[in-house]
């Protein structure tokens, strides 16, 4: 029989018709190092299967009596037996110490075959590219795990974590807050997206960041942080962006952009399909680059779950996958006015 954590503790009720009030709290140890004794008859031969002096199982052993206010084993010339108190607590050590090894058990068996349910929140732009193989490989990696997804914007994102709607979130930008840990996944250049017929005249493949306050801009609405990003840029340049019209939703941007309404700031990987078809063109914003870093957060509120810590592992595993490094930072292209 294994010692137990000295650390941990079990406080024993009397049983019934017995003193009423609880007796002080027991180490398991104590119990433990009782049921070896009582059970190999002797202090010498329960001391070598546990592997501690006779000297110390006496000393825990006495200090279990003690707390308890009886003697437990009795002494006698062929070695040690239990008495009446004794044999009653073994009923009980055994009952703690196999609910020990039961929970024990069960964790292990968790660990091992981890379940649960695990709600991840991202928004729309990496949402489209990497919800689907995160929930093909959490279906054949981690079959016992439900994972919920959710789109939204990264400050909502944001706020779901610090008030535990959701266990896992993705998000632009460094958070800095102390009810979050973030990681980096990925970092990727902002480029202006325009219709395919461009009609701004724009030329090259790159434009410079003060171009913006001239461009017809579909943009969102502040506190978007890419809204924000772009005002705080064009301000250091002592410029606008010349917004015509204000979108929160992403999908609904690059449709408006694919109709030849206006232009939009974001990364190419958010329009990657509509960019290989043809549908919508691409401008790398220089002087300066504009960068968005693409967060893996979760909330130090709480303890994370094996099951989330898993699926975490799955994010940057996917991560790596979709976007090619980890993490996977794109270099700045060479500047040419358009």
């Amino acid at each position: 029989m294994r010692p137990p954590d000295e650390r941990c503790s079990v406080t024993w009720q009397a049983p019934s018709g017995a003193a009423r009030s609880m007796v002080p709290a027991m180490e398991l140890k104590q119990l433990s190092y009782f049921l070896a004794v009582s059970e190999a008859g002797s202090f010498s031969r329960a001391a070598a299967i546990l592997a501690v002096t006779q000297p110390v199982l006496s000393r825990q052993v006495k200090l279990l009596e003690t707390e308890l206010g009886v003697e437990l084993l009795y002494r006698n010339g062929r070695g040690t037996v239990p008495t009446e108190a004794g044999k009653l607590l073994e009923g009980f050590a055994r009952t703690a110490l196999g609910a020990l090894d039961r929970a024990r058990a069960e964790v292990s068996a968790l660990r091992a075959a981890p379940q649960g349910r695990v709600v991840i929140a991202m928004p729309p732009s990496i949402g489209w590219l990497l919800t689907g193989p995160l929930v093909r490989s959490c279906r054949s990696a981690l079959p016992n795990i439900r994972v919920h997804m959710v789109e939204g914007f990264s400050g909502h994102v944001a706020e779901w974590l610090s008030t535990g709607r959701i266990d896992i979130g993705i998000v632009y930008g460094a958070l800095r807050r102390a009810s979050l840990n973030t990681e980096l996944l990925f970092t990727d250049d902002l480029a202006l997206l325009g219709p395919a017929g461009n009609p701004a005249g724009l030329t090259g493949d790159t434009v410079p960041a003060r171009k913006l306050a001239e461009i017809p801009l579909i943009l969102p609405a502040r506190p978007h942080g890419l809204r924000v990003m772009v005002d705080q840029v064009l301000d250091q340049l002592g410029v606008a962006p010349r917004v015509e019209f204000e979108v929160d939703a992403m999908p609904s941007t690059l449709g408006l952009v694919e109709e030849g309404v206006g232009y939009t700031v974001l990364t190419e990987t958010a329009a990657t399909q509509r960019i290989g078809a043809g549908r919508i063109r691409s401008w790398a914003i220089v002087e300066p680059v504009m960068t968005r870093q693409l967060m893996l957060a979760t909330s130090t509120q709480r303890p994370m779950s094996v099951a989330t810590r898993l699926v975490t592992r799955l994010i940057r595993q996917e991560a790596a996958a979709v976007f090619g490094k980890t993490p996977p930072v794109r270099q700045p292209r060479a500047a040419s006015r358009g």
